[in-house]
């Protein structure tokens, strides 16, 4: 007699699970406002949505794993409202509040990030379990949209005319699109112990930190990930010995070499990465 299927079992299988999509919709939300509130010439408002989104999207995989309600579908849906949030909305938000004026260099400008942000996420679902966790390749493009969306905030901030500063702001879209798709190192932050023990000085540093990033949030953030894509070509200039073609742009296999580490380092790298090779290829940084 054939064995009846069981119900349960398939009900689950069909279904999805609530908190991290849910998360994810929350992110995806963020991003379509900034377009919405951009069109409305709600310029720090869009730009502050875009923030936010990072919020949910750091969440939605970390709360998965803790939960243990990780799945491909979370996975895809995710990248589906990274597209959006991160890569049309500042795309958007940028060229309401500075492009438009440029003509066709400033939907170009638009386009150029758009479509490096796609790259971006096609190429870390396409490089999951092989690439360096210690590193990401190319600039992630949160903190692409970071910056984009972290200049609208200062120019709406501190009342700076747009036109007065529109190629610079074309420049620095076109830079971080670039970027995004370049083989630039940036530390992915994975080998921390997050759940090690710290000294109390660092649990002040943590504070003072955020006392910082209150006082001039607009400012301080968007520094601190101008910074962070700057950290990429210095990285790469310093581990790589030999700078090539393919180091800075280009699929080759010379690209995805490690640089040079000590045992030691080499040892809790691996250790680090054994830990989150099953999560990562369901849900990762992007």
């Amino acid at each position: 007699m054939p064995n009846k299927p069981d119900t349960a079992n398939t009900a689950k299988a069909r279904g999805i699970y609530l908190l991290p999509n849910l998360l994810t919709t929350a992110g995806l939300f963020s991003g379509f406002f900034a377009i919405v509130a951009s069109m409305n010439n709600m310029f720090e408002s869009a730009a502050v949505a875009v923030f936010i989104a990072m919020v949910f999207d750091g969440l939605d995989g970390r709360v998965a794993r803790m939960t243990n309600t990780e799945s491909a579908f979370g996975a895809e849906y995710d990248s589906m409202a990274d597209i959006v949030s991160f890569g049309m909305a500042p795309a958007l938000v940028m060229y309401n509040w500075a492009l438009s004026d440029l003509g066709k260099l400033g939907w170009l400008a638009a386009f150029i990030f758009v479509a490096g942000g796609a790259l971006r996420l096609a190429r870390f679902n396409t490089n999951l379990g092989t690439a360096d966790k210690r590193y990401f390749q190319g600039l992630a493009i949160p903190s692409a949209a970071a910056i984009v969306s972290g200049l609208v905030w200062v120019g709406s901030k501190y009342e700076i005319d747009p036109t007065s500063i529109n190629y610079l702001a074309a420049f620095i879209t076109i830079a971080a699109g670039l970027l995004m798709v370049s083989n630039f190192r940036y530390h992915s932050f994975k080998d921390v112990d997050w759940r090690g023990r710290v000294s109390f000085i660092a649990i002040l540093a943590i504070v003072l930190a955020f006392v910082v990033v209150a006082t001039e949030p607009s400012l301080v953030l968007f520094s601190i990930f101008m910074l962070y894509a700057i950290s990429g070509p210095i990285t790469t200039f310093r581990t790589v010995k030999n700078i090539k073609l393919e180091h800075v742009v280009g699929d080759t296999d010379d690209c995805n070499a490690e640089p040079s580490v000590k045992p030691a380092q080499q040892a809790q790298s691996n250790e680090v990465e054994l830990d989150s090779a099953k999560s990562e290829q369901v849900k990762g940084d992007k």
